[in-house]
Order: C-alpha cells, then structure tokens, then sequence
C-alpha cells in the first residue's frame, strides 16, 4: 500500500525570523492603540502601503492601505460606532503575530443590510499578521458576521446553525456582564 502524499505544512512561516518577535510585538501593540483610536488616516504607520487584508466571506480581500481603509475600515466604523478592539490572547513567534478576541460597538449604521438599532454588540474575530521592516504586510482575518446579525435579530442559518446539537450553551462573550 502507498502512502499519500502530504501536502507541505506551514508554508508561510517556514522562513520566519524568530529574533523578529520584540518588533512584531510592538508593531501590533501600537496598531491595536491605533485601532482604538479610530484614527484610519494615520494607519500607514503601521501597514505597508502595499499589504493584503484577507478577510472571510462578507469581509472581503482587500488589496493596498488604501482600498483597506476606504473598503474595510470606514464601513466598518460607519456601521459600529463607539468600537472598542480587546485581543484576549495573542500569540507571537518571529515576524507572526496570532490574536482572537473581540471588539464591543454600538451598531449604528447599516451592517449587512441591516437598519441601525442602536444596540451594542460583541464582534469576535481572529488575526494572524505577518510583519515586515516594522509594518504589516499581510493580516489573515475572520470576523464572526453571524454571530453578529443574530445578536441583530436576523439568522443568517434560518434555524440550521449547529448550535440545535449542543447541550448547553456556550460563552461567548455575549453574557449579561460583558453586554451591559
């Protein structure tokens, strides 16, 4: 019997710098204050002029700082106002630098055809960012869209999210003392 081939893993790191990690660790550090300033015009102190933001379905790929700050970064801020970004855990080894946690908003405008309704909400993502010469180059993201519509009232599953075999319900973030 013949043993498949396996694909090649880890392609993309196989070649980080490890003495690198201090730098992307400030690098990220001062993006996510930049981040929580909601100061988009200056973000190319922190992304290269040419980097790729690959994001989920509904968030796109955005190619250059400029389509990032004109098709992410301002819809964005237009859609949830008074958004505060809070990594709850990070991961940095050489030039990457991993992340998931949350941002808390007010949904106060349109967000994927939904009317704003004021209400605020927990928007759960993950980062993985790849920095070069002290700026980001490449950001692979996931940002929960569903998640986010059915804490607007809209289920985008229509009664078909796994969630119906679980036995008991999980956090995620969404508690009565994080929503408050």
């Amino acid at each position: 019997m013949t043993t498949p081939k396996r694909p090649e893993q880890g392609i993309l790191t196989k070649d980080n710098d490890l003495s690198k990690t201090d730098e992307t660790i400030g690098v990220i550090d001062a993006m996510v204050d930049g981040l929580n300033d909601h100061d988009i015009d200056n973000m190319g102190r922190f992304f290269a002029e040419t980097f790729r933001w690959m994001g989920n379905a509904g968030c796109g790929y955005k190619e250059g700082l400029t389509e990032f700050q004109n098709g992410w970064q301002r819809p964005f801020q237009q859609a949830f106002s008074e958004k505060v970004c809070i990594d709850e855990a990070r991961l940095t080894q050489g030039e990457w630098c991993a992340a998931f946690g949350r941002q808390e908003a007010i949904h106060s405008g349109e967000f994927m055809g939904i009317k704003p309704t004021g209400k605020k909400v927990i928007i759960r993502y993950m980062d993985f960012w790849k920095v070069a010469d002290g700026k980001i180059e490449d950001n692979y993201v996931m940002v929960d869209f569903p998640s986010i519509m059915m804490q607007l009232g809209i289920d985008p599953f229509n009664g078909h999210g796994w969630e119906k075999f679980d036995t008991k319900s999980g956090d995620l973030a969404h508690t009565p003392t994080i929503m408050e």
